[in-house]
C-alpha cells in the first residue's frame, strides 16, 4: 500500500519547506522538495513516482513528525487507586492529540528488573502507539549494580532516580554517583527528579501538626528552592562522574538557572519541562477544584512559568513532556467512555487530606494543540522549536532517531497532517483522556491534527478513532544522543 501526501508544508526541527511525502509500507519512501521556504534547500527536485497510491491532498496544511512523549505514566498504581489511563485508553488520547510514540516508566517492584519489565509488557499488551520504557532505579545494592547493563538487552537504556519520597523512592546520593558510572561505560542515560525529600518530609510533618490539610499545601510543603539545589547538585555529580544526566520535569525558574549555568560549563545535564509547569501556578491549588493540579513537583509562579518559556525560547531546555499520569476528580461518579461506565477512584480520596491526593494530572493529548496555540502562534517559540522539543529532540536523546522524531526517507511514517487555522473550544471532548477533567477546559485552540498516521497506517481521521489496542509497538533502544 502506498501513500502520497501532496501539496503540504513539512515543519521539522530545522527546516520548513514545501514537498510531497511518499509512504510504503511502514516507511517514508520518498520526500519530494517542490517549493523551499528554508535557505540551503535545493529550490526543485523530482516529482514523486507513485503508481496506484492512495493521493492525500495536504494544501494548506502543515506535514509533521509524529510526537515523541519522552515521559508518560499509564496504569501507575498510587494511593489505593490506579491512573486513569491505561496503555491503550492514553496511547488514544495520545494520538488524537498528534503524538505516536511515548515513553512510560516501568515501576521496580520485583526482586529483578526482568520481572518488573515482564510486569509491564503485560500491561502494554493493549499499546495502540508505539512504546518504549525507562526503569525507575528505586533500590541500590552490589546485586543491582551488576544488572543495570542487562536492560540494554530489553532494549532499555534509561534508569529514573529519585533525590525525594524517603523511604519508597529515593535513592541516597553515593548510589546515584555508582549508577551514573555504570550507565558512562554502557551507553545509558540517568533521569533524575530533583527535589529535596528531607525537607519535604520536614514540613509535610509539621504541615498535618498544625492543622494544614488543603491542596495548597501539598506546593508549600515542596519548596522550589528543593528543586533548584538537587538540579545543580545532580549537575555536579554529572560532571565528577563524566556521565550525561537528564532533568524531568523541571517546574522552577531556577532550575533553568543552574541547567544554563552547568551547560555553560561543559556538563552533559539535559533538562525537559512540561505543559503545566508553563501555564499554572499555585494559585489553582487554593481553588475550589484544586485538587485537580496536583502533581509533583508542583505548580510554582508567574515568574516561574515565564523564565521556563524564556528557556525554551533561548534553547537552554531539551525537551517537552507531559508526565502524564492522570486521575478522575470526583472517582464516586461514572464517565462514559467508547459506550461503558467507567469508575475509578480519583482525587476525592485525599479531600480530608492533602498528602491522600494522587499526584498527577492529565495531559498526553493536551500538548501539541496547547503548545501550538499558546506557544508558537503566541510567539513564544518557532515552529521548528515546536517540531526539536516534542518530537525530534526526545527520539535523538532516547535512541530513536531517525526512526522516529524525523520526515526522512527510512523513517517510520508516522506523520500528522495538521490544520493550523482548526479552532476549538478545548477540553474533554477533544483530549480524550479517560478522567472526568481537563485542565484545559474552555480555552480557545487555533491548530489541531487533521490526520494521524502510525507507521503508515492511519489511526486519526478528523473525529474518527481507527486504531485498535495491541497495534502499538515495543521499541528496543539505542544508546541516545546528548544534546
Amino acid at each position: 500500500m502506498k501513500t502520497l501526501i501532496k501539496n503540504g508544508t513539512l515543519i521539522t526541527a530545522s527546516e520548513t519547506f514545501q514537498a510531497d511525502i511518499l509512504i510504503e509500507g511502514e516507511t517514508i519512501s520518498g520526500i519530494g522538495t517542490s517549493t523551499s521556504l528554508s535557505a540551503g534547500l535545493e529550490a526543485e527536485s523530482p516529482p514523486l513516482l507513485a503508481d496506484s497510491a492512495q493521493v492525500i491532498d495536504a494544501s494548506g496544511k502543515l506535514v509533521l513528525p509524529g510526537g515523541v512523549d519522552p515521559h508518560t505514566h499509564f496504569d501507575l498504581p498510587m494511593f489505593d487507586t490506579v491512573s486513569s489511563d491505561d496503555h491503550y485508553t492514553g496511547h488514544k488520547a495520545a494520538a488524537f492529540g498528534g503524538t505516536t510514540t511515548v515513553i512510560d516508566f516501568v515501576s521496580f517492584d520485583f526482586d529483578t528488573f526482568e520481572e518488573s519489565v515482564d510486569a509491564w509488557h503485560r500491561k502494554a499488551g493493549k499499546a495502540a502507539i508505539d512504546y518504549s520504557f525507562h526503569m525507575n532505579l528505586t533500590k541500590f545494592n552490589d546485586r543491582i549494580a551488576r544488572e543495570i547493563p542487562s536492560l540494554r538487552d530489553m532494549g532499555i537504556t534509561t534508569l529514573k532516580v529519585f533525590t525525594a519520597y524517603n523511604g519508597r523512592l529515593r535513592l541516597d546520593d553515593g548510589s546515584i554517583f555508582k549508577a551514573l558510572r555504570i550507565t558512562r561505560d554502557n551507553g545509558m542515560l540517568v533521569m533524575v527528579h530533583c527535589e529535596n525529600g528531607d525537607v519535604i518530609d520536614t514540613l509535610v510533618t509539621d504541615a498535618l501538626a498544625s492543622g494544614h490539610t488543603t491542596p495548597e499545601w501539598h506546593a508549600l510543603t515542596r519548596p522550589a528552592w528543593g528543586a533548584v539545589e538537587a538540579t545543580l547538585r545532580m549537575a555536579a555529580m554529572s560532571s565528577q562522574a563524566d556521565a550525561p544526566v537528564y532533568i524531568v520535569h523541571m517546574n522552577v525558574g531556577g532550575e533553568v538557572d543552574m541547567l544554563k549555568y552547568a551547560r555553560e560549563r561543559g556538563v552533559k545535564v539535559m533538562g525537559e519541562t512540561c505543559p503545566q509547569y508553563l501555564f499554572f501556578t499555585m494559585d489553582h491549588l487554593r481553588r475550589p477544584d484544586g485538587a485537580k493540579w496536583i502533581c509533583s513537583p508542583p505548580m510554582r509562579t508567574e515568574k516561574d512559568n515565564a523564565r521556563i518559556w524564556e528557556g525554551l525560547h533561548d534553547g537552554t531546555l531539551q525537551t517537552i513532556g507531559t508526565d502524564h499520569c492522570p486521575f478522575f476528580f470526583d472517582g464516586t461518579k461514572p464517565i462514559m467512555y467508547e459506550g461503558k461506565e467507567v469508575k475509578i477512584p480519583g482525587k476525592e480520596l485525599g479531600k480530608d487530606d492533602f498528602t491522600r491526593i494522587p499526584n498527577g494530572l492529565p495531559a498526553v493529548g493536551d500538548r501539541l494543540p496547547i503548545l501550538w496555540t499558546y506557544g508558537v502562534r503566541a510567539g513564544k517559540i518557532t515552529a521548528n522549536q515546536f517540531v526539536a522539543y516534542n518530537s525530534t529532540n526526545p527520539a535523538k536523546i532516547f535512541g530513536l532517531y531517525p526512526r522516529k522524531g524525523a520526515l526522512l526517507p527510512g523513517s517510520d511514517a508516522d506523520i500528522v497532517i495538521w490544520d493550523p487555522e482548526k479552532r476549538v473550544k478545548y477540553g474533554t471532548a477533544h483530549s480524550r483522556h479517560r478522567t472526568d477533567y481537563n485542565l484545559f477546559e474552555g480555552w480557545d485552540v487555533a491548530g489541531m491534527p487533521e490526520k494521524v498516521f502510525l507507521r503508515g497506517e492511519l489511526i486519526v481521521d478528523g473525529e474518527k478513532w481507527l486504531g485498535k489496542p495491541g497495534e502499538g509497538k515495543f521499541l528496543k533502544r539505542s544508546e541516545g544522543e546528548v544534546l
